[in-house]
């Protein structure tokens, strides 16, 4: 198993409530040289507040082994040539150590947010991924660019625009997906697949791997050529009086992805149908403080893992050291206890390989 960290290092999920932690741009060239010497296999840096690739271009010339990677990056706002540049000028600047994460965001901010039209995620990211993939061979193998599918048809490319060939032009690309119709998709066209960090290891098993299998047969692929990857929700500390705090804000967190449509198939596989249409109900009213309630003890420990520092690495990989491939993890790091614990946690999780 791979162990990941998403930048800032250390940062726990605030939840609902509690004050953002913005990123410090200027240091992240010492963060991510911190998270190769403690040993991480990747830095993986997701698009809220700040622009991935540039955060990830200052980590590549701060660092010489630890990967970089996207987690994620909005695909459909972005053109795929644009994508397709940005991840080929990090790719240079990393002498090959990028993976590419996209997502499809949901419809609302497709609208609102980027002012874009909205259309099916799922054959969407196909022709995204294609379209991608026919710019990059057509700068590496010096061929014409020719692609056409239903929303992309790409035919110029001229000498002042095209960047040419790289020594690694292989670029894996992972998709985010949670339902049926995007695992498909990944399973279909993608290096990796990216979990939601409410994919419990039933709804796993039960219907994400069986979607993903059914898209790699259409396309003739060996699903497990499909790298899974996920950030699971933890709640962890060093000892039980300061869990229970932890576990509060992340009983927040599982209440608010109970409230989100989007994620209620993860729910209703554990029979907590009616728990999500309840949640959904309240955030509409804007009653976030009576959500938590819903999230019972079952349902906490079931979408998180939750533990002591010294309990975690062994829950972590008990729980999915037969389904994930690459995990992200992270711990606060303020001194070097703090790093021992670190180092050993992640020891536990890298020797952990999926069988």
């Amino acid at each position: 198993m791979k162990t990941e960290t998403l930048l800032p290092l250390g940062k726990l999920d605030p939840g609902l409530r509690a004050p953002d932690v913005p990123l410090d741009v200027a240091r992240i060239g010492v963060a991510a040289a911190q998270v190769e010497e403690l040993g991480y296999d990747a830095l993986v840096v997701e698009e809220t507040k700040d622009d991935p690739y540039q955060i990830l271009a200052m980590a590549a010339v701060a660092t010489t082994t630890l990967g970089l990677g996207t987690s994620v990056a909005m695909a459909f706002p972005r053109s795929p040539t644009v994508t397709a540049l940005s991840s080929w000028t990090l790719q240079k600047a990393s002498s090959g150590r990028v993976i590419l994460g996209l997502g499809s965001q949901v419809r609302g901010h497709i609208r609102r947010r980027y002012g874009m039209e909205w259309s099916a995620p799922g054959p969407w990211m196909r022709d995204y991924v294609g379209a991608v993939r026919a710019v990059w061979q057509c700068w590496q193998d010096r061929t014409p660019l020719n692609y056409e599918s239903e929303h992309y048809r790409l035919s110029l490319m001229v000498p002042l625009f095209d960047p040419g060939p790289i020594e690694h032009p292989d670029i894996p690309i992972q998709v985010a997906a949670i339902n049926p119709s995007m695992c498909g998709v990944a399973g279909e066209v993608a290096d990796g697949i990216r979990l939601h960090p409410v994919c419990s290891p039933l709804f796993i098993t039960d219907v994400m791997a069986p979607a993903v299998e059914r898209g790699a047969t259409r396309a003739g692929r060996d699903a497990a050529e499909v790298d899974w990857c996920m950030k699971p929700l933890v709640a962890t500390a060093p000892d039980e009086a300061t869990l229970s705090k932890v576990v509060r804000t992340v009983r927040d967190r599982v209440g608010f992805y109970l409230s989100t449509p989007a994620y209620q198939a993860a729910f209703d596989v554990h029979g907590w149908t009616d728990e999500a249409q309840q949640g959904a109900s309240l955030s509409k009213e804007q009653r976030w403080d009576e959500i938590p309630r819903l999230v019972s003890d079952e349902m906490l420990h079931t979408i998180a893992t939750v533990g002591t520092h010294d309990q975690i690495g062994r829950l972590l990989a008990e729980r999915y050291g037969a389904l994930i491939d690459r995990i992200e993890f992270s711990l606060p790091v303020n001194n070097p206890e703090d790093g021992e614990h670190l180092t050993a946690i992640l020891t536990e999780l890298q020797a952990t390989t999926r069988n």
